[in-house]
């Protein structure tokens, strides 16, 4: 699980998008070069599920799907290693594909395409899965945003450099619905971890250990260069409270303004406030060092399988299964071209709320933080439940 920025741009719900809904509750695409069939979304209260067929899906015939079949795979290997397992998921969505053991039959047949085969991977996903629109409320038009792994220079041990600790998960720490909220972030800024020896690596900048948290996972280059991967391993019960909206409250920035790059610009100009505004967010993060990892390979998101860029997503498990693919419908924030892809819902973040409702993993590297840093875009999100789950679960 994340934290993330997601949250601090929930109030850009009011979408226009490339879709139109019309009063009867029919929506369609209108985008040049878009030629899909209307479906009708269901006009009541809270999240739906529409059966659609493929055709409802733009750009779905002009995917790899071989790209995105090794990403599915991965989630094979956990939901196939917990059957029972409770993936998540409402209504049909949790009929279909609530625990692992729905996926099997799927993930069996997985095995037998060939990798790197298109033509085989598309025909695949639609013999086995019945793809659904999205809706809450009777609206289709949902908010993108977009996660990366960070880069950061760091060091094992404490210097004159490198004074910032990232802290391992304290043992007191509790877990599960009820839980005792622990220290608070000013607190632990203030000391309250100190001398218990729970840092496990030091950075140079608080700024650069802040995102660290919102991002959930990073990639630490120490001064010999080697690469330490950390990734999450627990919250402090804390409230997540995005710091962009602190500061659009403050009227630092307008709410239109705000991203990852214009937040880290305000905190780097104002040093004598930065700390006092990061501390507005009590949620803190601890994390575990990765071992055995390939620099090829992403972190591992909510469900245990590694992270694929642009093959994996944040979804809120309220209505979604972890595991479950998803065809996602946006746009990039740099340029503008078309994002229509198969995805998995790898991923959970604390400010990912809501059935339309995504996070998009982009990587790591200086694109991919370039990219999910201004991620904020409309969009459209489909699930793919297996056809044979109901039978398999029999």
């Amino acid at each position: 699980m994340r934290q993330r920025l997601g949250g601090a741009f929930a109030a850009l719900a009011l979408l226009a998008g490339c879709a139109q809904q019309s009063p009867t509750g029919t929506v369609s695409n209108t985008g040049p070069g878009i030629e899909t069939p209307a479906w009708a979304v269901p006009q009541s209260a809270g999240p739906a599920l529409t059966p659609l067929r493929y055709e409802h899906l733009a750009g779905w015939k002009f995917d790899h799907h071989a790209q995105a079949l090794p990403a599915f795979l991965a989630s094979c290997s956990q939901l196939l290693a917990s059957p029972a397992q409770s993936l998540g998921g409402s209504g049909e969505a949790a009929n279909r594909g609530g625990t692992g053991a729905m996926w099997r039959p799927a993930c069996v047949s997985a095995r037998a395409v060939h990798p790197g085969d298109d033509e085989a991977a598309r025909v695949f996903f639609e013999a086995n899965f019945q793809p659904y629109g999205i809706s809450a409320d009777g609206k289709v038009d949902g908010l993108f945003t977009g996660y990366y792994e960070p880069e950061i220079r760091g060091s094992r041990t404490p210097t004159a450099v490198y004074k910032v600790p990232v802290y391992r998960r304290p043992p007191d720490l509790t877990a599960g619905p009820g839980r005792k909220p622990y220290f608070t972030r000013s607190q632990i800024e203030a000391g309250a971890l100190r001398k218990k020896g729970l840092e496990m690596l030091w950075l140079a900048d608080p700024i650069d250990a802040f995102f660290l948290h919102i991002q959930g996972s990073g990639r630490v280059l120490l001064p010999d260069n080697r690469t330490v991967r950390v990734s999450y391993d627990g919250q402090n019960g804390q409230s997540y409270v995005p710091i962009g909206r602190v500061l659009v409250d403050r009227g630092e920035m307008k709410l239109e303004d705000v991203s990852m790059q214009t937040i880290r610009a305000w905190l780097i100009a104002h040093p004598r406030e930065a700390a006092g505004v990061m501390n507005q967010n009590p949620s803190f993060v601890f994390f575990r060092e990765l071992s055995g990892m390939t620099a090829d390979a992403g972190p591992p998101g909510a469900l245990g399988a590694p992270l694929a860029p642009l093959r994996s997503v944040a979804v809120d498990k309220s209505f979604i299964p972890l595991g479950a693919p998803m065809w996602v419908d946006t746009q990039d924030p740099l340029d503008g071209t078309k994002i229509q892809r198969l995805m998995m819902a790898h991923d959970l973040g604390g400010a990912i709320r809501g059935a339309v409702r995504t996070d998009i993993f982009f990587g790591w590297g200086r694109d991919a933080e370039e990219r999910a840093g201004r991620m904020r875009q409309p969009g459209r999100e489909f699930v793919l439940l297996p056809r044979a789950a109901q039978t398999a679960a029999q």
